[in-house]
């Protein structure tokens, strides 16, 4: 890995810190009363989820503008020049590290073996990505999930200021995030893996090595097995919601509010 991309990946994990432990409180108690109310493991996650809105829009705009603009990427999707990839690759990873580091400290309230194997699944394939400067459009389209992020999370920031599930931005919100969610984790897995397949068997392929093969290859489908079941239950609880089902039963209030007085909390770190 080049100095440059360590220098990001260090700042950025830094930054992420700073925005959780500093920026968020604030900001957040300037932007709702409500921030002000929750319970201490909800302040956590909330914290947690405004860090990563932020660098999902970072992230993911900075891989359309690849997308759109980066012509030798997208000419050599395995050996393209991979300079502003590698850049994008060392936010996410010092995001991906910052939020592991988290995840540990706050086990109890926030663990999710899911998030965990994504996470690590993640870091291995970026790796490649970092050391070796290789598949730079295919790390680039991976990354451009990341702009349903801020939806997943702006629906647990209305749950926890206990917005009615009916409400109209909840409603708009939850269509929207399984629209997002839909197009760019499982709409796009077609079109990923038939530029994958065309790969096969050619000599830039070949200069890959096994190593690298297997990380891009079993990464990819550990992250897509994830994201089918992610889509399932977002897709599951907007139809819930559509239908006028996802209304909350009485017990169930009960019983969270009975959690809360016992100072524990339902995990709700799970996508």
């Amino acid at each position: 890995m080049e100095t440059r991309e360590l220098t990001v990946l260090a700042g950025s994990f830094v930054s992420f810190q700073l925005l959780f432990s500093v920026v968020s409180p604030r900001f957040s108690t300037i932007i709702t009363p409500g921030y002000g109310r929750l319970p201490a493991t909800k302040l956590t996650e909330w914290n947690s989820r405004l860090v990563s809105t932020v660098h999902a829009l970072v992230v993911g705009l900075f891989c359309l503008y690849i997308l759109w603009f980066d012509d030798v990427v997208n000419a050599d999707p395995v050996w393209g020049d991979p300079s502003l990839v590698k850049l994008n690759v060392a936010i996410t990873c010092g995001y991906l590290l910052y939020d592991l580091v988290l995840l540990a400290c706050n086990w109890s309230t926030m663990g999710d073996g899911f998030f965990v194997c994504h996470h690590l699944a993640a870091l291995y394939a970026y790796g490649y990505v970092l050391t070796r400067g290789v598949l730079p459009y295919f790390a680039n389209f991976r990354l451009i999930s990341e702009l349903s992020t801020p939806f997943v999370n702006q629906r647990w920031f209305f749950e926890s200021l206990k917005y009615p599930r009916s409400h109209r931005l909840v409603v708009i919100n939850g269509v929207a995030m399984a629209v997002v969610f839909f197009l760019v984790r499982t709409a796009v897995m077609p079109s990923y893996w038939s530029s994958v397949f065309a790969t096969f068997g050619t000599e830039a392929f070949d200069r890959l090595g096994l190593g690298a093969q297997v990380a891009w290859i079993t990464s990819c489908i550990a992250l897509d097995i994830l994201n089918t079941i992610w889509m399932y239950k977002i897709a599951r609880g907007c139809y819930k919601v559509l239908t006028g089902r996802g209304g909350r039963k009485p017990k169930d209030a009960a019983a969270e509010k009975e959690a809360l007085l016992e100072g524990k909390q339902v995990n709700n770190h799970a996508d």
